[in-house]
């Protein structure tokens, strides 16, 4: 007798014993997928929180106050004034390079003050930043081309590359204030009297040098974890079609690395854009070696809201650089790894 399909379905035992009963196919995997969401939900939650205060509330702050003014003396009264909304005159002040004016409105800054060094700041914030970032990337890349290979000792070798990289920012930066001392071991060893941090380019050759030291080793790590996802076999396939070291580089190591180098690029130039402690420790911001985030630390002490307003344009000046390596330099990450998942499906 045939009878109505349910919705779960009858199976005859066939040797016997009660029916065994099966839920429709499927309702078991999305209970399971439902849970997994709830449960994924809790545990993310309290970070989600934390990065809200620690990140979201902070930069939401900044972007208010960078609209309001500082309290202090008003120019044209000589009275204390309390501040209020601002507009975009704190942008517009900081661009144009403007000050307030004893008679009231505003004048082109006098140089030295902290108002005419914006420019001047953001191109040595780019010039470190390109310099640098060059720099430790060939390094880094030899280095992880080294480490990468098999040979007696490589994982002391790898352990104490690490080093510099594990040395705290300031602890470099005083360390390498000592070297680069006028009676200190830079000039004993060359035989030179070049006064480092007197000058302007001893000063910014000492911020690359020092930061390329510390900072190579990072590169060099993430660029390693890159090479090992390289199958050997594709190598070995290539010295069989006869292919030189030159083209085995150029043909497989560079594409194939891209992701890892792209990636490690990103993470050092959106540090360096946001440069500090080595150069402040080091020179002071004097000599042509003030950054953007020292130009921001300096101003706090003058009027916060003048400084937020700076902050936010580091921060857009920041944002737009990620976004061009991520947008057109194919430095996401993400994508790929999606990419390459949906690929193996």
């Amino acid at each position: 007798m045939a009878t109505e399909a349910g919705p779960t379905s009858v199976k005859a035992p066939t040797s016997g014993g009660a029916p065994v009963h099966h839920a429709p196919k499927g309702v078991g995997e999305d209970n399971r997928v439902a849970t997994q969401g709830r449960w994924a939900a809790w545990l993310l939650a309290p970070t989600i929180i934390a990065l809200s205060v620690v990140i979201v509330y902070p930069i939401i702050t900044a972007v208010v106050m960078s609209f309001q003014k500082d309290a202090g003396l008003d120019p044209a009264t000589g009275l204390f004034t309390e501040g209020g909304p601002a507009g975009f005159s704190n942008y517009v002040n900081w661009i144009l390079q403007q000050c307030p004016a004893p008679g009231g409105g505003t004048v082109e800054c006098p140089p030295g003050t902290l108002g005419s060094q914006f420019w001047s700041a953001t191109g040595t914030t780019f010039f470190f930043t390109i310099v640098t970032v060059t720099l430790e990337t060939v390094l880094g890349f030899w280095m992880a081309v080294i480490m990468a290979r098999s040979f007696k000792g490589r994982s002391l070798v790898r352990a104490a590359v690490l080093v510099p990289w594990a040395i705290p920012t300031a602890v470099t930066a005083k360390l390498w204030l000592f070297i680069f001392a006028f009676e200190g071991i830079g000039n004993k060893l060359f035989n030179t009297t070049v006064l480092w941090t007197g000058s302007e380019w001893p000063a910014r050759w000492a911020v690359i040098i020092a930061d390329v030291w510390k900072t190579t080793p990072f590169m060099a790590l993430l660029i390693l974890a890159g090479l090992q996802m390289i199958p050997a076999e594709v190598y070995e396939a290539a010295k069989v079609d006869g292919a030189t070291a030159w083209q085995r580089f150029r043909m497989i190591t560079l594409p194939l690395v891209k992701p890892a180098l792209m990636v490690a690029i990103l993470f050092r130039t959106l540090d360096a854009l946001r440069m500090f402690d080595l150069p402040y420790i080091l020179t002071g911001g004097a000599n042509n070696t003030t950054t953007l985030s020292i130009l921001v630390i300096n101003q706090i002490r003058q009027g916060f809201n003048a400084a937020a307003a700076l902050s936010t344009i580091t921060f857009i000046i920041i944002f737009i650089v990620a976004f061009i390596f991520v947008r057109f330099l194919g430095a996401n990450v993400v994508e790929q790894q999606t990419g390459a998942g949906k690929g193996k499906k």
